[in-house]
């Protein structure tokens, strides 16, 4: 079986190595390309009922607009049935936590062999998870180190993860059985607390401190 490949990546000398790297692969194919988040949003609305669904979304994280950590969070919920692989030339801690909550299946960077990137690809098709060897001690450094105390309360990050899931204030009542006036003050002190414009900027950022 091919593993059809989403690549999404701005800059276009990168996007045509990539293209070729993977199209060499007898069992992995480039089958639609997209240049910011949300023009990824909407090939995957179109693909996902075609003939040639994606299997597996090739990431970059410093994507203009809509970055691809929440590129792949929005993947994540509207088609999970997708594997998401995180492409960054950065190696830091932040990024690759924020990388893996926001619901990326592997972590690459671009100065890696391509053979890791493909290893990578073909451990999210197959439902593995991937970490690129250079990266894998910030997952590990997390695990040993305490996280930072949240300055949210319990029910603040209730509210904030169903913000993250897309649901709006009607919904996110009924499902904690709460009112809706008590929702908006939440949110009030969401954004007060993270220091965050909106509900979208909260969320991302709760997403890369690892407050999700």
């Amino acid at each position: 079986m091919t593993t059809h490949v989403l690549l999404v990546e701005d800059h276009a000398f990168t996007r045509d190595g990539l293209r070729a790297a993977i199209n060499l692969e007898s069992d992995l194919r480039v089958t639609a390309e997209a240049r910011s988040g949300e023009e990824a949003l909407d090939v995957l609305a179109r693909t996902q009922t075609g003939p040639q669904p994606v299997h597996v979304a090739v990431l970059d994280i410093g994507l203009p607009g809509m970055d691809g950590i929440q590129t792949a969070a929005e993947i994540g919920r509207r088609w999970p049935q997708v594997r998401m692989v995180m492409l960054t030339a950065h190696d830091l801690r932040d990024e690759v936590l924020a990388a893996l909550a926001s619901g990326a299946h592997a972590y690459c960077l671009k100065s890696a062999d391509p053979d890791l990137l493909l290893l990578g690809i073909r451990a999210a098709a197959s439902g593995s998870a991937y970490l690129d060897p250079q990266i894998a001690h910030h997952v590990l450094g997390s695990i040993r180190t305490p996280h930072a105390t949240s300055p949210l309360t319990p029910r603040e990050t209730d509210v904030l993860r169903l913000i993250a899931d897309g649901q709006g204030n009607r919904d996110i009542a009924a499902n904690l059985g709460i009112s809706v006036s008590t929702v908006k003050l939440h949110v009030q002190e969401i954004l007060v607390k993270l220091h965050a414009a909106d509900r979208t900027q909260a969320a991302v950022q709760a997403l890369r401190q690892g407050l999700l």
